[in-house]
C-alpha cells in the first residue's frame, strides 16, 4: 500500500492521488454544467417533437398555443 511507504514515495503516492481525485471531480462539475445546459435548452423542443408525432397531429401553432 501506498500508505505504509515511507518519505518521497509517500508523498508522491499521496499527492498522485489527490491529482486523480481532484481531476474526477473536476470532470463531474464540467459533465453536470453541461447536462444542465443541454436539459435547459433542450426540454420545450423535446416536448414539441414528441406533440409533433402524437396522434391526431395538431398544428404548430395547436402545440404552442396555451389553451
Amino acid at each position: 500500500m501506498a500508505s505504509k511507504a515511507k518519505g518521497k514515495a509517500a508523498k508522491r503516492a499521496s499527492e498522485e492521488e489527490r491529482s486523480v481525485a481532484k481531476s474526477v471531480k473536476e470532470w463531474t462539475n464540467w459533465t453536470m454544467k453541461k447536462a444542465k445546459v443541454i436539459t435547459h435548452y433542450g426540454f420545450i423542443p423535446l416536448v414539441i417533437i414528441i406533440g409533433m408525432n402524437s396522434e391526431p397531429k395538431p398544428s404548430i401553432s395547436q402545440l404552442l398555443s396555451p389553451v
